[in-house]
């Protein structure tokens, strides 16, 4: 190839390279206005990319307490008069009461919502209903969000009766929702009121679990058995005592598996019709021994990491 001929194909490269070149810087001007692509303001604006699924209200009317020591008293099925609205007050009251009849599709074990929600969900310190709905929508440390009441039934049905938690939409949720709302009727909404939850527990030593069986043997057996598995009626299905643990009880997510909410509820209401019978020390005791007996697994881990991951809660 002779000179003149490559100076020529050096010439004719280089005039290609610029035409493109040029094209490229021109369409990048073009388009400098118009990009459909996120700035970095645009994204330094957002104050999270995740969506909440609630906000809480932003006006609680938090009352306090005015009489410690006197409890809500809720109104009476008795005095409903007829109505659509009654209608679905009974059936929520019967889903909480016969949840293994009413509700049996969702349940999984031997449980009522009464079997811990005592006297129909009225009962001061043992998570009373009326006191329960007007806190919500609040946040729970279990889920790390802001829930509704709804959501918070879903909850029971998955963990306390390790079963399935029916849709927001449900007859059951709906039905309960409505019970609850009417056995508050008159408090305000985010009234703290007292004989809410369970009670206040202080601990002054650790507790033992030999000692747990002792006060267990001594005060809750005669009713759930020297087993834990709890006593059946004889003339029909179901429990007259439920079981404390076994396949029939409340799994490892519920939260009566955590040792201190379990003291805070049967120090309040056990033995049954004799309750604050035991101090805080003989609660705690008596529930480390019913926190190492076997049951369902947390539903959250599966079977697997339930047995093989360390015990980091109760």
């Amino acid at each position: 190839m002779s000179l003149s001929r490559m100076h020529k194909y050096l010439l004719a490269a280089g005039a290609i390279f610029g035409i493109a070149f040029g094209s490229w810087v021109i369409a990048d001007s073009d388009t400098e206005d118009g990009d459909d692509l996120p700035t970095l303001d645009s994204i330094e604006v957002r104050a999270s990319m995740q969506q909440p699924k609630l906000t809480l209200p932003n006006e609680l009317t938090v009352v306090p307490v005015v009489k410690p020591g006197e409890y809500f008293v809720p109104p009476r099925l008795e005095d409903l008069t007829e109505s659509k609205y009654a209608d679905e007050v009974r059936l929520g009251r019967n889903i909480f009461v016969h949840t293994q009849q009413y509700a049996k599709r969702y349940v999984g074990n031997g449980l009522n919502c009464s079997s811990c929600h005592l006297q129909e969900g009225r009962k001061p310190h043992a998570a009373p209903l009326w006191a329960a709905y007007p806190m919500y929508p609040m946040y729970r440390d279990k889920s790390r969000q802001v829930v509704s009441f709804q959501e918070r039934l879903q909850d029971c049905f998955r963990f306390s009766l390790n079963g399935i938690a029916p849709t927001l939409d449900s007859r059951e949720i709906e039905a309960l929702t409505v019970y609850a709302q009417w056995l508050s009727t008159g408090i305000p909404m985010g009234t703290i009121m007292s004989g809410r939850g369970f009670a206040r527990i202080d601990k002054s030593e650790d507790p033992s679990p030999f000692n747990g069986a002792i006060v267990y043997k001594n005060y809750c057996a005669s009713c759930h058995g020297d087993d834990l598995m709890g006593k059946k009626f004889t003339n029909r299905d179901g429990y007259m005592f439920p079981p404390l643990a076994g396949p029939d009880s409340y799994n490892k997510g519920a939260g009566m598996h955590k040792v201190k909410t379990c003291a805070s509820f049967v120090k309040a209401n056990m033995p049954l019709g004799k309750p604050f019978t035991l101090n805080d020390d003989e609660a705690l005791e008596v529930c480390v021994h019913m926190f190492i007996q076997d049951r369902p697994w947390d539903p959250r881990k599966g079977m697997f990491m339930s047995i093989f991951m360390p015990v980091t809660e109760g």
